[in-house]
């Protein structure tokens, strides 16, 4: 019987996983490479088949200037990151997290629980209320409350 780590190693590589094994050191070294002011505007979301970093930036304005700046930036990175720095870099338009919430990065903190409303609460103990192992039980509600709370607060991330 084969282990399933196999497998997920298998299938990630046939996908391009093994470049996407350097985001989280691209990630912690972005700050660095590019400075706060533009880390706040912009975020690596994901590393491509081919290699190519992509960056989400924060308006159609910040994707446009920092793309008549990538190969400053390539070169920054490669200063600061390495052998993990990518050949090609591509900014578009998507979600960048707050400040402060990105995983990875140094002096980033995870984002803070939001408390839920009495209605949030209310409505995730109904949900979860159908299922049987306690545990279970626990973790889905718990999960729940999580997600009711965040899209309730108006905040993306």
């Amino acid at each position: 019987m084969e282990r399933l780590g196999r497998n997920v190693e298998r299938e990630l590589a046939r996908v391009g996983g093994e470049a996407a094994g350097r985001l989280p050191a691209l990630t912690a070294a972005w700050p660095a490479a590019v400075g706060e002011a533009i880390a706040r505007q912009a975020w690596p979301l994901r590393i491509g088949r081919d290699g190519t970093l992509h960056v989400a930036a924060a308006s159609a304005t910040w994707a446009f200037e920092l793309d008549r700046l990538a190969d400053e930036i390539l070169a920054r990175l490669r200063e600061v990151a390495g052998e993990a720095a990518p050949p090609a870099i591509r900014f578009r338009v998507g979600p960048v997290p707050e400040p402060g919430s990105a995983p990875g990065a140094p002096g980033r903190k995870p984002p803070a629980g939001l408390p839920p409303s009495p209605a949030a609460a209310a409505e995730a103990a109904q949900v979860a209320a159908a299922i049987e192992d306690p545990a279970l039980r626990e973790l889905v509600e718990r999960a729940a409350r999580a997600s009711l709370a965040r899209t309730r607060s108006g905040r993306r991330f």
